[in-house]
């Protein structure tokens, strides 16, 4: 017997008049009006936005090894209830994901669990340590196909093992994200390198420290011939960086977090490290730079770097704080918070952002394709009109370290649909 579900009232890319939508066996059979079916699950949007699931290009599950943090499966229900049906878990897990033993293992829990798509994302180098390069070949022909590899939370800073990588990764079909920190620019730095640090007695981060490692792989890039991605671009400089080598034809893709398009140093006057992140908060006028480029498409994607820590490495002296946020339950409110309206980007320009972006970068077939008959229906319903008030103990992740604790957000998720299947709806998590 075929699985179906209908999707009733409902504007795609919030354009025209309310449809329903037939959905049977996880593709998209029918979308007309008034549509009915003997016996089908109905999910109603009540005139909602229906956009393509959204694809996450960075987050941390921290399983294996941080399990009191987060796990594969409290992950996937916090990606799940922000609308997400694909998500990219990076690889310095303890042990690291440098290895196919490791992928295979977080792509098949993933689907074990069944919320979403976790895709592994595989280490550049052997234990994220920058000397030898990990068997990119065997992660990428193993079980979990690994489609993109980086060091996350630290920097390939040596830039021949870099070229290396993206001539190795052009020839495999996969994509290289960089983590772009110069470490000797960042040595005992914890916040942005400016007047609000200065004044708090803050060790300052350059904006010379990501950008200079932007521009070094822009280059390296052009010359291998190979694609290469920027995770969580921060500064207005790596927007001009950016512009600049898309200029020259240059294979480059980015990709910010939501925390930077809205939250800036300002936030350190209470040397609160749930304000810590890697790269740090920057000043507004960079918070400003990084809206116009997601909205002019000079940066590609939103990613959130979800980065969930337990009490105690959040919780003491800021210097000793471990850097992160949480960020899947949250992203689709910033967005609409910070760059949705009239000078912005529209619910197809949200879209494009969220989720036909991020896996075109990676090459997912089945994610962020159109919302139309014949099509997988992975797709996110979203309330445009809600407003909501982020409750750190109500999130479903282990770990309770938001920003955005107390404040009141718009647009809020309904639904959350993958091949076909709801599985989270109103709040709630729907297993199998």
């Amino acid at each position: 017997m075929s699985e179906q579900l209908l999707i009733a009232d409902v504007r795609p890319y919030g354009e025209g008049d309310a449809v329903d939508l037939l959905v049977v066996d996880g593709v998209i059979t029918e979308i007309g009006t008034d549509l009915s079916a003997d016996g089908v699950e109905r999910v109603d949007g009540h005139g909602g936005v229906l956009l393509p699931g959204f694809v996450d290009l960075h987050t941390h599950l921290r399983e294996p090894g941080r399990e009191d943090t987060e796990t594969i499966e409290t992950g996937s229900a916090a990606a799940a209830l922000g609308g997400y049906t694909a998500v990219f878990a990076m690889a310095n897990t303890d042990p690291v994901a440098d290895s196919a033993v490791l992928t295979d293992h977080v792509w098949t829990r993933g689907q074990k669990v069944g919320l979403v798509d976790v895709h592994p994302v595989g280490a550049v180098t052997v234990g994220l340590e920058g000397t030898h390069l990990a068997e990119l070949g065997a992660m990428a022909d193993g079980v979990a196909q690994v489609k993109m590899f980086s060091d996350d939370g630290k920097c390939v800073h040596d830039p021949l093992l870099m070229r290396r990588a993206l001539e190795y990764a052009s020839g495999l079909g996969v994509l290289i994200a960089q983590h772009a920190e110069e470490p000797r620019l960042t040595v005992g730095a914890i916040a942005h390198e400016g007047p609000t640090a200065a004044r708090l007695g803050l060790a300052g981060w350059p904006r010379s420290a990501e950008e200079s490692i932007v521009a070094r792989d822009a280059i390296l890039a052009r010359d291998a011939g190979a694609r290469v991605h920027i995770c969580h671009a921060s500064t207005a400089g790596t927007v001009e960086l950016l512009r600049w080598a898309k200029a020259q034809g240059i294979a480059i893709t980015a990709e910010v977090t939501p925390h930077h398009l809205l939250l800036d140093d300002s936030r350190l006057q209470t040397y609160d490290a749930v304000n810590k992140v890697n790269p740090p908060l920057r000043e507004s006028s960079d918070c400003v730079a990084l809206r116009q480029a997601l909205v002019d498409g000079v940066i590609d994607c939103v990613a959130t770097d979800h980065a969930p820590h337990a009490e105690q490495d959040k919780c003491c002296e800021f210097a000793q704080a471990r850097p992160g946020m949480l960020g899947l339950q949250t992203a689709l409110s910033v967005i609409a918070a910070t760059v949705v309206g009239p000078d912005g980007l529209d619910w197809r320009g949200v879209a494009r952002v969220l989720s036909e972006r991020p896996a075109q970068i990676v090459g997912l077939p089945d994610q962020g394709r159109p919302i139309a008959v014949g099509e997988p229906a992975n797709l996110t319903v979203v309330d445009p009109d809600a407003e909501w008030t982020v409750s750190r103990s109500a999130l479903a992740s282990l770990s309770a370290n938001t920003p955005f604790d107390t404040m009141t957000l718009p647009a809020r998720v309904v639904a959350t649909v993958l091949r076909g299947r709801v599985t989270a709806l109103d709040g709630q998590v729907r297993y199998r």
